[in-house]
């Protein structure tokens, strides 16, 4: 047995019976041989953090613009703190943590510099239909490679896909807005968790707004 299918089998003694398991993926648009030490979901982490995309993140602004300080978050700093909230939350609920790890990694690839003022930009001079997760889905299936794209699993592309809420709610009653692994879901609640607090940080970090001192009634 390779250490691939060792590693599947023993997912089916600990994970939830939420969870997706490797050996249960849908596979990808072209078929490939499988690996026989890493499972497919490991593979598209892997396949994510190589890519030229995900280096070019750490030059991506978060929300502000050429900060003089090194402690601001950049998209690529952004990624790796959802990423890492997702991961522990999958971990607790035991579901697959490639998998989660694999879409949070990969879920902003196509995101616009300077946060969502960037894709608001795009939307006026570009194309009113312009969404930074179509964009992300793109980058990894046509523009990664020379125009291979990574040939990612259905699960992980389902995943970045419908990370973002946009301006509906973190858990839509529409099934077709919500991916359709637990492990989408995850990130895209960790997704929001993350922006929440290290926006705030920043902002407090940078002056933009001030702590009060709590002053009970």
């Amino acid at each position: 047995m390779s250490i691939r299918k060792d590693f599947e089998e023993r997912e089916k003694s600990f994970m939830s019976p939420f969870a997706c398991l490797s050996s249960e993926s849908q596979g990808r648009m072209k078929k490939e041989e499988f690996c026989h030490v890493r499972t497919e979901f490991q593979r598209d982490k892997n396949r994510i953090v190589f890519s030229n995309s995900f280096r070019r993140l750490k030059h991506k602004t978060q929300v502000f613009l050429s900060p003089l300080g090194e402690h601001y978050r950049t998209r690529l700093t952004h990624t790796l703190e959802v990423s890492q909230i997702a991961r522990t939350i999958a971990r607790a609920m035991r579901l697959n943590e490639d998998l989660t790890e694999a879409i949070a990694l990969g879920h902003d690839l196509g995101h616009t510099p300077f946060g969502h003022s960037g894709e608001t930009a795009l939307k006026e001079i570009y194309s009113p239909t312009f969404s930074h997760n179509e964009q992300s889905l793109r980058v990894v299936d046509v523009l990664e490679k020379n125009g291979q794209g990574l040939n990612l699993t259905y699960e992980v592309r389902d995943g970045m896909l419908k990370h973002s809420k946009g301006f509906g709610s973190i858990l839509s009653d529409d099934p077709e807005e919500m991916p359709c692994t637990v492990e989408g879901k995850v990130v895209r609640v960790a997704d929001i968790m993350a922006y929440l607090n290290h926006d705030l940080d920043d902002a407090i970090r940078s002056g933009v707004i001030t702590m009060m001192p709590y002053e009970a009634g």
